[in-house]
């Protein structure tokens, strides 16, 4: 009994305990304060707020550059050897990188590929690579008649697969002959899938192409497998920290700090639709004009949207329509809400100043 008269005093104690403490708690003043009372900076205070910003350490980092310049000759040979180059290291390598191709590949071509931008298409630039390794080869190629198949089309026309022989044929006598494929952040957001990753290894093994990449994201070597890092890219790492702003590099990306981010979102969008095709931007346009004719209504419904762009001769079937459509709906250009009769109905989601003057941009 005294056992049990103990372990009840005891509960009584705790319960007591936690009673007062919640009672306590309750009758203090909480705090009604919430993320969205702060008040944010709109986009010009806060580019104005940054542009004051001192850089620091200017000297030894012009010093740290300088120093690098010293390898460039180490590095054309490593590419001649057949390696590619991946650059590491904290800082942005940008402008390091595009020195080094401008002052020391200019006896070879060479194709820049933005993979900080999230609008990035693969096929577009292999099939850019192609294009430009067959204009160095025209004044000197040499076609074996077993690859003449090859170059009977147009290269805008071939297949992927078409763009990777080619890239991998043996056109002249010169071994070290090659196009330079500059790759700022190929662990960039457009880039970051691994189907994109499969197809850039298949692109660094072709034996007409060497990759000069950077790379940023500590999880970045999580990309790739054993025989993509030493068999397909066959990296040659150079650890190059230039300790320099990623300014160019941010420029894409929303500003968290802006208020609203609405010009920012408007930006983005005309990045991304710069760098799609003339149909794919009169496509988004028949939707934005649609929206800013019809501000009451939830959208333009995609049946009337395939009518309209029929009439305008922009897309010849239902399924040419729905590859535009989620290309617009992969980078957030548009998003589907239903209206009254439950059909669903495509809007963009900018107000109408930022439409209008997103549509200027790209006219």
């Amino acid at each position: 009994m005294e056992i049990d008269d103990f372990d009840m005093e005891e509960f009584g104690l705790s319960r007591n305990y936690f009673l007062a403490k919640e009672s306590r708690s309750s009758s203090s003043k909480k705090s009604v304060n919430k993320l969205s009372d702060i008040e944010v900076l709109n986009e010009k205070e806060l580019e104005a707020a940054v542009a004051n910003i001192e850089p620091k350490h200017q000297k030894e980092i012009s010093a740290l550059k300088d120093s690098y310049k010293s390898s460039y000759s180490e590095w054309v040979f490593k590419l001649r050897c057949g390696f590619g180059l991946l650059f590491y290291g904290f800082g942005s390598k940008r402008a390091l990188i595009e020195d080094f191709a401008s002052t020391s590949l200019t006896e070879y071509s060479v194709v820049v590929v933005n993979g900080y931008l999230q609008s990035v298409n693969i096929k577009q630039v292999v099939a850019c690579i192609a294009e430009v390794l067959w204009d160095s080869l025209n004044p000197r190629r040499k076609i074996p008649r077993e690859n003449m198949s090859i170059l009977q089309q147009p290269l805008s026309s071939q297949s992927m697969e078409d763009h990777f022989a080619f890239l991998d044929g043996s056109w002249t006598e010169e071994n070290d002959c090659f196009v330079g494929v500059v790759i700022h952040n190929i662990d960039g957001p457009g880039l970051r899938d691994s189907e994109t990753q499969q197809c850039l290894a298949q692109l660094a093994a072709c034996s007409n192409v060497r990759i000069i990449a950077s790379t940023d994201h500590v999880n970045s070597p999580l990309l790739w497998d054993k025989k993509m890092v030493n068999t397909q890219f066959n990296w040659y790492w150079l650890h190059t920290p230039t300790f320099e702003p990623y300014k160019i590099e941010g420029m894409s990306f929303p500003l968290i700090l802006e208020h609203g981010n609405t010009n920012q979102s408007a930006k983005t969008a005309t990045i991304v639709l710069q760098s799609l095709t003339t149909n794919a931007q009169s496509v988004f346009r028949v939707v934005a004009e649609h929206q800013l004719s019809h501000p009451d209504e939830e959208g333009i419904p995609i049946s009337s949207l395939y009518t309209a762009c029929r009439e305008r001769f922009l897309v010849s079937s239902q399924v040419t329509l729905n590859s535009h459509l989620t290309e617009f709906k992969d980078h957030e250009l548009v998003k589907i809400r239903k209206n009254s009769d439950g059909a669903d109905c495509l809007y963009i989601p900018l107000p109408k100043e930022a439409l209008e003057k997103l549509l200027s941009e790209i006219n």
